[in-house]
């Protein structure tokens, strides 16, 4: 059944959470949950999910795979946290994790009571929504959380009328 969320109890502040990746639609869903965070008085939180089949089995060099995947998912969220900054007047938490995305999306979710909502963006390319989006879909009717799917065309301006 999971946790039961608490982000509304005293003490608590709804979490809004974002799966960081390289995807151009990423931006959308952080731009989305910033504005979102910042209007309802939450907090925005940003995963990276480090891929560990990429270094798995490879002796002697995974260590320094591992460490090269760390340093970047580190960079990858300071930038976004910048990005965040410039558009939003709030301080997100970042988390990295190493697994497979989907799995450690759920393990969060399921390990922090004040996640509240999943902010994802839909792709725009005729390759359908993106894999993320496709796997969750598939389990939206059993996610222990809302999940909010933000369509990838949407402008800045326009997110932030509807945030």
């Amino acid at each position: 059944m999971g946790l039961k969320r608490r982000s509304l109890e005293a003490g608590h502040r709804r979490k809004f959470l974002v799966v960081v990746d390289d995807t151009e639609e990423c931006d959308r869903a952080v731009v989305f949950a910033a504005r979102r965070a910042e209007h309802t008085g939450g907090v925005l939180v940003l995963l990276h999910v480090v891929d560990d089949a990429d270094f798995r089995g490879f002796l002697g060099v995974e260590q320094v795979m591992r460490a090269e995947a760390h340093a970047e998912a580190e960079q990858i969220l300071a930038d976004v946290v910048a990005r965040v900054k410039a558009i939003a007047a709030i301080d997100p938490e970042t988390v990295i994790r190493e697994g497979a995305r989907a799995t450690e999306v759920m393990r969060l979710i399921e390990a922090d009571e004040d996640i509240a909502v999943l902010v994802l963006a839909a792709g725009t390319s005729s390759e359908g929504p993106g894999p993320l989006v496709t796997s969750i879909g598939r389990a939206a009717g059993t996610f222990p959380v809302p999940v909010t799917i933000v369509p990838g065309h949407l402008s800045d301006d326009e997110i932030s009328a509807i945030a």
